[in-house]
């Protein structure tokens, strides 16, 4: 065997084995992060007797979906009767109007701000980017205030109010980023055959964004369905969305922690969001990449 193919195999097989070690540190690292669900979702599947064997990682002795009904609401455990079914769907009610209005009225702010560009253009969109780092908290106050002057404090709508003013800032950001590299001859041979302000907006900029439209979805129903302090802070009762019935539900247990109904009820909150980015997770990255080259 002469040098060259000593050399050729070598490096074959010193490329093989940094492949094996990569790829076995990734399966560590993803076994080790994927641990904690592992052990939400056996504990789901078990009663409280077998829960108390202390066990956590072992799989249920015998299957049961009690603690899933119950988290649901169509069964009671122990202490537990009152499932999270009807703050599901209030949830829902909350995000699917706050994410098509904010997507929608982000589009249009993005192709105002890049396409008709109008004197101090720049400072709007510099206010509206300074808007999305201010802290839940400093707004809390004044905006009960204002929910409470236009009637919507304790209600769905006013979380779906909250959420719009809040989301606006980064829909805004995402579009804007897309539109700049969005080709203007295409503007302006609209404008020139006689196309509207809005003609333009719904014929050409809006069927064209795809891509940002599908982060601008994902972030924003991510961001809406986790939030909790505007859920504990502006709602009540039946208004409440599904984190905070979350946290009521494992607060409400005394004595006995139904751990099994807490990580069935965990599990059925996070399924939405996880729903969605089996869907269209795989555009994600690619729409924030879509508008980072122009031309």
């Amino acid at each position: 065997m002469n040098n060259a193919t000593y050399a050729a195999n070598n490096g074959v097989s010193s490329a093989r084995f940094w492949r094996v070690a990569l790829y076995t540190t990734l399966i560590v690292f993803a076994v080790f992060y994927l641990l904690p669900l592992f052990v939400m979702l056996v504990t789901s599947f078990k009663s409280l007797e077998e829960i108390r064997q202390g066990n956590m990682l072992a799989l249920p002795i015998q299957w049961t979906l009690e603690p899933w009904l119950s988290a649901w609401g169509s069964a009671c455990i122990g202490l537990t009767c009152e499932g999270i079914n009807g703050y599901f769907w209030t949830s829902i009610k909350m995000v699917v109007p706050a994410v098509f209005i904010s997507t929608i009225l982000g589009a249009l702010n993005g192709y105002v701000l890049t396409k008709w560009r109008f004197p101090g253009h720049r400072w709007v969109f510099a206010l509206m980017l300074f808007g999305c780092f201010i802290p839940f908290q400093i707004v809390l106050i004044p905006m009960s205030q204002v929910l409470g002057t236009l009637g919507l404090a304790g209600s769905t709508s006013g979380l779906v109010l909250v959420h719009l003013t809040y989301g606006i800032g980064f829909s805004t950001l995402f579009f804007r980023n897309y539109y700049e590299a969005f080709p203007d001859e295409l503007v302006k041979a609209a404008m020139i055959d006689g196309a509207s302000f809005l003609g333009i907006f719904w014929r050409i900029m809006l069927p064209s964004s795809g891509p940002i439209i599908v982060v601008t979805v994902i972030w924003q129903f991510t961001n809406i369905w986790n939030d909790f302090l505007f859920g504990a802070s502006f709602a009540s009762g039946e208004g409440a969305p599904m984190t905070v019935a979350l946290n009521n539900l494992v607060n409400s247990s005394t004595g006995v922690k139904e751990y099994n109904v807490h990580m069935a009820a965990a599990i059925i909150a996070a399924l939405p969001t996880l729903l969605v980015y089996v869907v269209a997770g795989r555009y994600f990255v690619r729409g924030l990449m879509a508008g980072s080259v122009k031309g």
